[in-house]
C-alpha cells in the first residue's frame, strides 16, 4: 500500500515545489520592479538639464532634459492608443538643436481621425522639456515599418533614428514652448512600466495550494479504496 502512495506523493510534492518557486521568483521580480520604479521616479522629478554629450540608455534613461532648436520638416508616426480616446498615433519628429545636433522627439498622441488634419512640423524656434527614453516595446513579432501608411509599430529608437536621420536618442516631450494645438504630449511616468508581478505571485501560490490540496485528496482516495 505504501508503495502505491510513493509515486503520486512524489509527483504532488515536486509540482507544489515548482509552483511555490515560481511564486517566490515573481516576488523577487516585484522587488526589482519596485526599485526600478523608485529610480525612475527620482529621475523624473529632477530639474531638467542640457542634452548629454553622449547619452547612454542605461545611464540616461528618464533623464529630464531641456533643449532649444527647431523641428525638421520630416516626421513619422507610431501606431498607438490612449485609454478613453481610442486608436491613434504617436507623432515622432526630428529636432535640430541650436548646437547642431539632431535627435528624435516623441511629440505625443494624435487621434486616428485627426492625423489627416495634422500640418507639417513647424520649423520655427522652440524650447522643449521632457525626458530621454529608449522604449523597450518591440519584440520579434513587431511588424516592420509600413511605407504605404508611413507608420511604425513600436518606438524602437534605432529604426526611427535611421529613418529620420538623427542620433539614436529620443526625447519624450513633457511641454513645448509654444505648445502644439493638435498633439497631446504623453510624458514619461511610472505608469508606463507595468508592475503585475505581485498578482502573478498570488496566482502561482494559489495554484500551489490547489495542487497540494488535489494531491492530498488523491492520496486519501487511494487509501480509502484500499480500506
Amino acid at each position: 500500500m505504501t508503495r502505491r502512495l510513493i509515486l503520486p506523493a512524489l509527483f504532488g510534492l515536486i509540482g507544489t515545489a515548482i509552483l511555490l518557486s515560481l511564486g517566490l521568483w515573481q516576488l523577487d521580480r516585484a522587488d526589482q520592479k519596485s526599485a526600478l520604479i523608485a529610480d525612475m521616479q527620482a529621475r523624473l522629478v529632477g530639474a531638467p538639464g542640457g542634452l548629454p554629450d553622449d547619452p547612454a540608455p542605461q545611464a540616461d534613461n528618464y533623464r529630464p532634459v531641456r533643449v532649444e532648436g527647431a523641428f525638421d520638416p520630416a516626421q513619422t508616426f507610431v501606431l498607438s492608443a490612449v485609454k478613453g480616446q481610442g486608436p491613434g498615433f504617436r507623432v515622432i519628429g526630428g529636432f535640430r538643436t541650436t548646437d547642431g545636433r539632431r535627435i528624435l522627439v516623441d511629440r505625443g498622441f494624435v487621434p486616428e481621425q485627426a492625423r489627416a488634419d495634422l500640418p507639417a512640423p513647424e520649423t520655427t524656434p522652440q524650447t522643449l522639456t521632457g525626458n530621454l527614453q529608449w522604449p523597450a516595446d518591440a519584440d520579434r513579432f513587431t511588424p516592420d515599418y509600413d511605407p504605404a501608411r508611413d507608420m511604425f509599430f513600436s518606438r524602437d529608437v534605432p529604426p526611427l533614428a535611421a529613418f529620420l536621420n538623427t542620433e539614436p536618442v529620443m526625447l519624450v516631450l513633457r511641454a513645448s514652448e509654444p505648445p502644439h494645438p493638435l498633439i497631446q504630449p504623453m510624458p514619461v511616468d511610472e505608469v508606463s512600466i507595468p508592475d503585475n508581478h505581485l498578482g502573478y505571485a498570488v496566482q502561482w501560490f494559489l495554484m500551489a495550494l490547489a495542487w497540494a490540496g488535489m494531491t492530498v485528496f488523491f492520496l486519501w482516495r487511494i487509501r480509502a479504496q484500499r480500506d
